[in-house]
């Protein structure tokens, strides 16, 4: 059977990496270095043309599978990785079949859980890593996604303001259905508990936790968080009469747990003059949208917030509440965000995506400015910000060999 490559690749230099020789023997010059999470299969990382793609070495049926999957989930827009192609064919020189390669794109600026809470780790810290995969649990479920092996492992997270976004990474062990059974949501949840709790294990006995930290406890946590969102998403709400402001406060509690309301169904029950209140098209990133409409900013939704919350902060101070909001969002960009992302060295932007950068920098002009008990402005905390912060964090960038090598080149 012949070499090859089936999908939608894009980069024509992705058929010229070593497709004869078995993944775990690369040479390093096809490689980057990136931090990698626990697999079950060889995982590498290759650079070409400025992108980092993520190869597994895995069999032609799961390969082919995997990539289909992903495939629909991104069809779905659920928070995954992006699929690119599939290797079949491979062979080595001495005639010994190898097996296909599954190729993605790596997802820039995320980490797995293990570099994340590299260290000692923080109880606030961990509480939001979870947070942030019962958000994508849920989300999972809601497109008829059973995953079959949630864990920390299996997914990648992104810095979102102060909390963490999370994107499945592994979904060689899911299936995709019209609705999501019962059986399938418990036991994906039960799946979870138990993994984490291996994981949380695994890193107190390296004493990667902190003391306080119960692993058991802890790994509940991704039950009691996903359980209070499933209800909130699906449960009715019995209210006496159209009290909409009933319907509001159920609205707002959707919106503070990551999800917009894009239509709420509301019936009589029958014999009683009681409503019953159940949202019915839910769906996750109201801010991004905003954001990416107004500025063509493409965030994480906790960051979209923020950002969102300075435009119209800077609406209001410059007396432009009745001027168009596009024009409004137009000034802020080349006023304030620009500024400040221009402001941080080049070498340095690379640590951090933009969107990142300008909240961290807020954060640290608000700090500066409780100290001396007045608003520092934003040119004196982008300054600090550079000196004392962003100098000292590590490049969470996927780019780190040089970027103008290309590792293909003879």
């Amino acid at each position: 059977m012949p070499l090859q490559m089936i999908g939608a690749p894009g980069d024509p230099d992705l058929i010229r990496l070593p497709w004869d020789i078995p993944l775990e023997e690369w040479p390093d010059h096809h490689l980057v270095t990136l931090p990698r999470g626990i697999s079950r299969h060889v995982v590498r990382f290759a650079r070409l043309s400025g992108r980092v793609y993520a190869i597994k070495e895995i069999s032609e049926r799961y390969a082919r599978r995997e990539y289909k999957l992903l495939w629909d989930l991104a069809r779905l827009d659920a928070p995954s990785v992006e699929p690119v192609a599939v290797v079949t064919g491979r062979t080595a020189a001495d005639g010994t079949e190898l097996d296909s390669a599954l190729i993605t794109r790596h997802l820039q600026f995320s980490l797995p859980y293990r570099a994340v809470l590299s260290g000692a780790v923080r109880p606030d810290t961990l509480t939001r890593l979870l947070d942030a995969l019962a958000v994508l649990l849920v989300r999972l479920h809601l497109a008829g996604f059973y995953w079959g092996d949630c864990s920390l492992s299996n997914t990648l997270f992104r810095r979102d303001a102060g909390a963490f976004a999370a994107y499945l990474v592994d979904a060689e062990t899911g299936e995709l259905h019209p609705m999501i059974s019962e059986g399938q949501r418990t036991h994906d949840i039960d799946v979870a508990h138990v993994n984490i709790y291996g994981e949380l294990l695994d890193l107190e006995a390296g004493e990667l936790l902190h003391p306080s930290i119960d692993p058991l406890v802890f790994a509940g946590q991704i039950v009691e968080r996903y359980e209070r969102l499933w209800s909130e998403l699906n449960s009715d709400e019995i209210i006496e009469d159209v009290d909409w402001h009933i319907v509001e406060q159920r609205i707002r509690r959707l919106n503070s747990l990551g999800f917009d309301v894009a239509e709420m169904m509301v019936r009589r029950k029958v014999g009683t003059g009681r409503l019953i209140v159940r949202p019915k098209v839910v769906d996750a990133g109201h801010h991004q949208r905003r954001l990416l409409r107004l500025t063509g900013l493409d965030a994480e939704e906790n960051q979209a917030r923020r950002l969102l919350n300075d435009l119209d902060a800077f609406r209001v101070s410059n007396g432009l509440r009745h001027e168009d909001e596009a024009i409004v969002a137009h000034r802020w960009l080349a006023e304030v965000f620009q500024p400040v992302v221009s402001g941080i060295p080049a070498e340095l932007r690379r640590k951090l995506e933009p969107a990142q950068l300008f909240h961290e920098v807020l954060d640290h002009r608000w700090f500066m400015s409780e100290t001396a008990g007045a608003d520092v402005g934003l040119d004196a905390a982008v300054r600090s910000y550079v000196e004392n912060v962003l100098v000292f964090k590590p490049d969470e960038n996927a780019v780190i060999i040089d970027a103008g090598a290309d590792p293909l080149s003879p």
